[in-house]
C-alpha cells in the first residue's frame, strides 16, 4: 500500500483506542485502588499482597512473548490479532469482577483467593492485551499514522483512566451505601460489562493491513535471535520496566498518601469528589492533555529527544512534590497537573517507537514479528509493574504500614518516599537508557520507504 491508503479513517481510530478505554476500566482501577482494597477492605496484610503482586505479576510477564508467539502464528479470517478481542473479551469481564466479589472467607482463604482470582485475570488481561497492542503495527505501514493512532489510543485510555479517577470513589460510595466491599463489588461489574461492548466494538471496525512477507517461514528459533539483536527494541525493552515501575509504585500508594497523610476522610469537597478523587480527576485530564499535544510536539522534536527531556521533567514535578507540606493541598494540585502534562505524551511516544522497531526489525533481518516485539515490550511492562507491585507492598510492610490506624512518623514517610522520590529515581533511569536509542524519525521514514519499495517488487 501507499499514498492515501495509509491513512486512517477518524473511526477506526476512535474504534482502536476504545480498546484501551475498555483495559483501562480493570488496569488503571488496578493500579490505583487495587493496593488499598486488598489492604483496607478485603484484608489482606501489606506484606503478603506485595509477594502476591510479585509473584504473580512475574508470571504474567513471561506469559506476554507467549501469547506474541501465539498470535504471531494466528490465521483467521479476520487476521492475527483481531480475533483476540473477540474470544477473550467475555472472560476478562468476568475474571475482573470476580477478584472484587468479596466472598466471605477466613484469612488463608482470602489469601488463596485473591491469588487465584488475580494470576487468571492476569493471564487473560495477557491474552486480550498483546494482540491488542500489536493491532496498532498491522493496521497501517505509515509511522506518522501511527503515532497519530498512538495518539488516539492514549487520549481514549487515559480517557478511561479519567473516568476511574473521578468514578471510582463515588461509585463505591454510591453502591455501597456505607459498605465499602459491597461499593467496589458492584462498580466492578458494571465496569466489566462496559469493557467488554468496548472490545467488541474496537474487533468491528479496525482493520489488518500489514501482511508478514510472503516467503516467511515459522522459526521461532530466528525470530528469538533477531528479537534481541535488535538494540532499539533492547533500548525500549529496559525503559519500559523503569517506567512501569515507577508508574506502580506512585500509583499503588495514592490512596494511601491522601488517607494516611493529607487526612482525606472521603467527604465531599468539589461536586461530588472528595479530594483525593480531585487530585486523580485533575491530573488525568492534564495527562490526557498532554496525549493530546503528541502530534504538536513531534512536529518539532524527535521522539527520542522528547522521551528524554519529559522523563527528566517529570522527576523533577515529583521530587517537588515530596517537599510540600500536608496542609498546601492547592499547590499539590499544581505540581501534580504540571507533571502528569509533561508525562503525558510519552506512552503515545513509547508504542509507535516500539512499532518502529518492528518495521526495522523487518527491513535489518526480513522477518516480521510484529506479535513478538510487542508482547516482548509488554514482558518488560509487566515486569517494571512486578518490580513496582512488589516494592509497594513490601516497602508498606517494612516502614509499619497498619491499615485503618493512625500512622506512625516511619510508615508516613515510606508513603511519602513511594509517591515521589522513588518513583522519580525510576523516572531518570528511563530517560537514562533512552540515551542508547539509535532509531532517528529520518531513519525510521527511510525504513518505511525501503520497505514499501520491496513490497512493490515482490507483488
Amino acid at each position: 500500500m501507499s499514498g492515501n491508503n495509509n491513512h486512517l479513517r477518524f473511526k477506526e481510530k476512535l474504534g482502536y483506542g476504545l480498546g484501551d478505554t475498555a483495559s483501562n476500566f480493570f488496569f488503571q482501577t488496578f493500579n490505583i485502588f487495587l493496593l488499598y482494597y486488598y489492604t483496607d477492605v478485603f484484608g489482606i496484610s501489606a506484606a503478603a499482597v506485595g509477594t502476591m503482586f510479585f509473584v504473580t505479576k512475574l508470571w504474567d510477564a513471561v506469559n506476554d512473548p507467549l501469547m506474541g508467539i501465539i498470535a504471531d502464528r494466528t490465521q483467521t479470517r479476520y487476521g492475527k490479532f483481531r480475533p483476540y478481542l473477540l474470544w477473550i473479551a467475555v472472560p476478562y469481564g468476568i475474571l475482573g469482577y470476580l477478584m472484587f466479589a468479596n466472598p466471605d472467607l477466613g484469612e488463608s482463604g482470602k489469601l488463596v483467593y485473591a491469588w487465584v482470582t488475580y494470576t487468571l485475570m492476569m493471564m487473560i488481561y495477557t491474552a486480550i492485551n498483546v494482540p491488542y497492542s500489536a493491532l496498532m503495527g498491522v493496521m497501517t505501514p505509515s509511522s506518522r499514522e501511527r503515532t497519530i493512532l498512538s495518539s488516539y489510543r492514549f487520549v481514549c485510555a487515559f480517557g478511561g483512566g479519567l473516568l476511574i479517577s473521578m468514578m471510582v470513589r463515588p461509585l463505591i460510595k454510591y453502591f455501597g451505601d456505607g459498605n465499602e466491599a459491597q461499593g467496589f463489588s458492584t462498580t466492578m461489574a458494571l465496569f466489566a460489562v462496559i469493557s467488554v461492548i468496548l472490545f467488541w466494538y474496537t474487533f468491528a471496525t479496525t482493520r489488518e493491513r500489514v501482511r508478514i512477507p510472503a516467503d516467511q517461514k515459522s522459526n521461532l528459533k530466528q525470530d528469538v535471535k533477531f528479537l534481541f539483536s535488535n538494540r532499539p527494541w533492547l533500548v525500549l525493552f529496559f525503559a519500559a520496566i523503569f517506567t512501569l515501575a515507577n508508574v506502580a509504585v506512585k500509583n499503588a500508594v495514592t490512596v494511601h498518601f491522601f488517607k494516611y497523610y493529607y487526612g482525606d476522610d472521603g467527604s465531599s469537597y468539589f461536586l461530588f469528589m472528595d479530594r483525593t478523587t480531585l487530585f486523580l480527576t485533575t491530573g488525568m485530564l492534564a495527562l490526557i492533555l498532554g496525549v493530546a499535544c503528541t502530534k504538536l510536539f513531534t512536529k518539532y522534536f524527535e521522539k527520542k529527544s522528547l522521551m528524554i527531556w519529559l522523563s527528566l521533567l517529570n522527576a523533577v514535578s515529583m521530587i517537588i512534590f515530596f517537599f510540600i507540606p500536608p496542609d498546601q493541598y492547592w499547590t499539590m494540585m499544581a505540581v501534580n497537573i504540571v507533571g502528569t502534562f509533561i508525562v503525558g505524551p510519552t506512552p503515545a511516544l513509547v508504542w509507535a517507537m516500539y512499532a518502529d522497531v518492528a518495521d526495522y526489525g523487518e527491513w535489518k533481518y526480513g522477518r516480521r514479528t510484529t506479535g513478538l516485539v510487542f508482547s516482548g515490550a509488554q514482558f518488560a511492562q509487566k515486569f517494571g509493574l512486578t518490580l513496582g507491585g512488589g516494592l509497594s507492598g513490601w516497602v508498606l510492610g517494612l516502614v509499619g504500614f497498619v491499615a485503618n490506624m493512625d500512622q506512625t512518623e516511619t510508615s508516613l514517610l515510606g508513603i511519602r518516599m513511594m509517591f515521589t522520590v522513588i518513583p522519580a529515581c525510576f523516572a531518570i533511569m528511563n530517560a537514562l537508557v533512552l540515551i542508547l536509542y539509535s532509531l532517528s524519525d529520518s531513519q525510521v521514514r527511510q525504513i518505511e520507504i525501503e520497505l514499501e519499495q520491496r513490497k512493490a517488487r515482490s507483488q
